[in-house]
């Protein structure tokens, strides 16, 4: 006996199936050779963009390491616009109306401390750019300025007191801030950047090494990664 049963609309592959990618072809449910390529093709493509925004932030974070560890090293170096910046140093987000602070931070070799001067809005960045903790007004010294201990990935070592304690997620990260005019005037914020700012590792809290202000103001450089291929 001859047996049928009638298929729900909606379970059969019809043998065209229009798509953005052009028609796709089928017999009795099989994808002739071309439909196959077409659909390989466009999973590559799919995971090349998602490959592409998720390393968005970090390779970003890598282009503004490339040009602050051109400035000078890691933790030693603190590199400032003593000015408002302008067209010739380029960041990602930057405006002109304020003097920045940018301190690039390397955890490999221990906890860091940061003295930060008052009067200071900024904040540190892991290296996937996420939000590890606000600094100065909106951080916990409240813009009264004060140490923060920078605890590397799974430290599980002495912490002492007196300090702002963050944990940062990433060996790698990025402290910045505002230098905040003083009755419009940002010399003041300058000199009061240069006597108080301090960075250096909790080892050698005792006696730290010296730091070395890099006035950056009009300097052409650039922290912004590639978009064209170098960025694979």
């Amino acid at each position: 006996m001859r047996m049928s049963t009638a298929i729900p609309p909606g379970i059969a592959i019809p043998d065209v199936v229009p798509t953005r990618l052009g028609e796709l072809k089928f017999f009795d449910g099989f994808p002739d050779k071309a439909t196959v390529e077409k659909i390989y093709d466009n999973l590559d493509f799919q995971r090349a963009v998602q490959a592409y925004l998720l390393a968005l932030a970090p390779v970003n974070m890598a282009g503004l390491r490339e040009g602050l560890l051109q400035v000078g090293p890691a933790n030693v170096t603190i590199p400032t616009f003593e000015d408002n910046m302008n067209s010739r140093s380029i960041f990602l987000t930057a405006n002109a109306t304020t003097p920045y602070t940018w301190v690039w931070i390397d955890l490999h070799s221990g906890p860091v401390v940061a003295e930060v001067p008052p009067r200071t809005l900024g904040m540190i960045d892991d290296f996937w750019f996420k939000y590890v903790t606000d600094i100065g007004i909106v951080g916990p010294d409240q813009g009264q300025g004060g140490k923060y201990l920078l605890l590397p990935p799974g430290y599980d070592g002495e912490v002492p007191a007196g300090y702002f304690v963050v944990r940062v997620p990433t060996f790698e990260s990025i402290l910045v801030w505002r230098n905040m005019p003083i009755e419009g005037d940002i010399k003041p914020a300058i000199e009061n950047l240069k006597k108080l700012t301090r960075i250096y590792p909790l080892a050698q809290a005792k006696n730290p090494p010296a730091n070395e202000f890099v006035n950056v103001s009009n300097r052409a450089f650039s922290t912004v990664a590639p978009a064209d291929y170098r960025f694979w």
